[in-house]
């Protein structure tokens, strides 16, 4: 049985005047990972108007994969060219769907806003594949018809509609939530 994904998830709040620094800063560590094995992509998501804390996404095949990119020499020399660019660190990792609405039951959603948000991003992408593959499908029976749809399908949902789902319902999933404590040590610690 394989594992699933590992997902490091990072706050960072940009300390006063170094927010064109933080930035720059960031897109250098996600630049810094696509060269480790294992690395499955990243993202900087930039705080709300008026916010100032960066959310910075990285994922991993799984957590050795991880754990070698967070312990490298590169990472590492990365983490002290920041030293001064941001505020209150924290990380969490998070594995399998849990990923997409949050590691820490307070801070989920309802599961009915869940289900809303999986099927928003489900139906278009289900549809724009039938529209564009379903005549060659057409012809084959039901069990291969499946197979290939959902295999086409799955890493699609996965990777890129459902975080991006999530991301831009985030508001609306969150209203009733409860926000939880900071998890996690610190990245600038290492």
């Amino acid at each position: 049985m394989s594992t699933p994904p590992v997902t490091l998830m990072v706050a960072r709040r940009v300390a006063d005047g170094r927010y064109q620094d933080l930035i720059a800063w960031l897109h250098e560590g996600e630049l810094l990972a696509t060269d480790f094995p294992g690395y499955l992509g990243s993202g900087v998501l930039a705080p709300p108007p008026g916010g100032d804390e960066f959310q910075i996404i990285f994922r991993f095949v799984d957590e050795k994969t991880l754990h070698a990119w967070e312990f490298s020499a590169s990472r590492s020399a990365w983490l002290s060219r920041g030293n001064g660019l941001f505020l209150q660190p924290s990380e969490h990792r998070v594995s399998g769907i849990e990923g997409w609405f949050g590691s820490h039951p307070a801070q989920r959603p309802p599961r009915w806003k869940q289900a809303v948000a999986i099927w928003l991003a489900f139906f278009p992408v289900s549809l724009a594949f039938n529209l564009l593959f379903g005549h060659w499908l057409a012809e084959l029976s039901l069990l291969p018809r499946v197979l290939l749809s959902t295999l086409g399908l799955t890493p699609l949902m996965v990777y890129l509609f459902i975080p991006l789902s999530t991301h831009l319902l985030a508001n609306w999933l969150n209203a009733s939530a409860q926000p939880a404590a900071p998890q996690g040590s610190t990245l600038g610690s290492r």
